[in-house]
């Protein structure tokens, strides 16, 4: 009679016990339910860039990449040949200026126009934080762009009314890795600016750390009222 009341009385226990894990394994899901949508609600909010990519930006750098009259430049030797006749300039480094080591020195080459755009940007950055910003990319061939689209699916297509303006020199990515709010925030206003005047296309691009950056050749003619407007008057 005794040996039963143990049994009875250690099954009584055991059923309370796994009652109560239970309930508590209940009460624990809503909260991290909760927290999971809320952190993809957070990740969905800080992901509103000013400078969105879109198709119509891309139709925008290929218009006007048309009306420049500007080759997609196909393979290397079309590359080499624009490189040693200079319509493709390097791209030096400086204090303000860096390329990133994994890019080709046959990459390193963009349009006068985007050198200019370059030089001006990367000095502006450091007079104001004292670090340099680094090239990513710059001009690619059709070619390179198609084995780029293999690995890569979110890659502009080497051909048609939306393909990479990098295929052109007009365009470089600018890494925007390591930069912190106050950085991120002044370059995107900067890039504004010239978006408003119609000297650049630039798009924040999401599942790459880069600014892509399109440059018109009006470009270098907007610098140069620029300067001028800057000159004090002479005495």
């Amino acid at each position: 009679m005794r040996h039963n009341q143990l049994r009875s009385t250690a099954l009584t226990l055991l059923l309370i016990t796994l009652a109560s894990t239970h309930a508590s394994s209940l009460h624990a899901r809503p909260r991290t339910t909760r927290r999971t949508h809320r952190l993809s609600r957070v990740r969905h909010v800080l992901w509103n860039p000013v400078l969105r990519g879109s198709r119509e930006s891309l139709l925008r750098q290929n218009a006007e990449i048309d009306r420049l009259q500007l080759p997609r430049i196909s393979d290397d030797e079309e590359l080499q040949e624009l490189e040693q006749r200079e319509e493709l300039v390097p791209i030096e480094e400086s204090d303000a200026l860096r390329v990133a080591p994994n890019l080709p020195s046959s990459r390193r080459y963009c349009r006068p126009w985007t050198r200019d755009f370059l030089a001006d940007f990367s000095e502006a950055y450091y007079q104001q934080f004292r670090q340099p910003v680094q090239v990513n990319s710059a001009v690619r061939t059709v070619e390179q762009q198609r084995k780029l689209r293999h690995r890569n699916g979110n890659a502009a297509p080497e051909s048609g009314e939306t393909a990479s303006s990098h295929l052109a020199g007009v365009t470089v990515d600018i890494a925007k890795k390591g930069m912190n709010r106050k950085q991120h925030k002044w370059v995107q206003n900067y890039f504004l600016k010239l978006k408003n005047r119609g000297l650049i296309e630039p798009e924040e691009e999401r599942r790459q750390a880069v600014f892509h950056v399109m440059v018109s050749d009006r470009y270098t003619d907007g610098r140069e009222s620029s300067k001028l407007a800057n000159q004090e008057p002479e005495k």
